[in-house]
């Protein structure tokens, strides 16, 4: 797989990182366009154009943007709420991109938050997310069942002053299984989402079912095991009344006995991960 020591990585864990990268590269290019008056459905179509112009051609998710008190999903109660509006941003106001990209048959599902100016909460939430990502990588290691470290985050919420707003995703999901899927110039999406990554997540479902383990990373029963190795997309997302913060990156769970190459976060050299080590927020 990888070695978080020396940095090395096997040639299907580099696809992975490029994408991601790639993803992330998309968000700080729209973030740095965004702009008064730009509607949510504007943001999630420069998302597309960027990455079409850069060879992406299918999708475990079409990209979203939420604006305002859409960031902390406030008063979502169906599906249909995530996808895009014309809600238009306005200065002092949150935003989140999220992307699910397929390239070179390899997939990434990132979240980048930002604000349109200066805010003293938002910068909180994102520097308060960076024990999250800690307390998961360190439970992760230590094999604990996704419930628990679930539960675990939750609480750690709770002791911030947050509420919980993955909850709001359906089947309440902090994170998902990703996987390679098969290079096609062109894959049709259902309701946003590719078949063809549908499909992929719908065998590993099927084969996890059998063998006692869920691709799903929620607070329910199903998930009641340990990380299952292979590659998942996490995302803790905090939020305090009308403002909602989270990070979504890819997370590495393997079978070794060594703790250090158990579990390690694909790639460390993120927007979220940069502003904590040079102390932005």
């Amino acid at each position: 797989m990888a070695s978080p020591v020396t940095g090395e990585l096997s040639a299907e864990l580099r696809g992975f990182r490029e994408v991601q990268r790639l993803s992330y590269a998309c968000a700080e290019a729209v973030a740095a366009q965004l702009k008064p008056g730009v509607t949510e459905r504007e943001a999630a179509r420069m998302q597309r154009e960027w990455l079409y112009e850069r060879g992406v051609r299918d999708w475990f998710h079409r990209p979203f943007a939420w604006f305002g008190d859409r960031t902390a999903f406030t008063g979502f109660r169906i599906p249909l709420q995530f996808f895009p509006t014309n809600r238009r941003l306005e200065p002092g106001m949150p935003f989140i991109l999220d992307m699910a990209p397929v390239f070179k048959g390899y997939t990434a599902d990132i979240g980048y938050s930002g604000c349109l100016g200066l805010d003293p909460l938002h910068d909180k939430l994102l520097a308060d997310l960076r024990e999250h990502r800690e307390l998961i990588l360190r439970e992760v290691r230590e094999r604990r069942t996704l419930r628990e470290i679930y539960q675990d985050v939750d609480r750690l919420m709770v002791r911030q002053g947050y509420a919980n707003r993955h909850r709001a995703y359906p089947f309440g999901l902090i994170a998902h299984k990703i996987d390679r899927v098969k290079e096609r110039r062109w894959s049709p999406t259902v309701f946003g989402f590719g078949t063809q990554a549908l499909k992929g997540l719908a065998s590993d479902a099927l084969h996890g079912h059998r063998d006692g383990w869920s691709p799903l990373w929620s607070p329910y029963t199903f998930s009641d095991h340990p990380p299952q190795p292979g590659l998942w997309a996490v995302e803790p997302h905090l939020g305090f009344r009308g403002t909602g913060a989270k990070f979504e990156e890819i997370l590495v769970v393997t079978d070794s006995g060594d703790p250090e190459q158990s579990a390690f976060w694909l790639d460390d050299d993120l927007p979220h991960v940069r502003r904590w080590n040079e102390g932005a927020v």
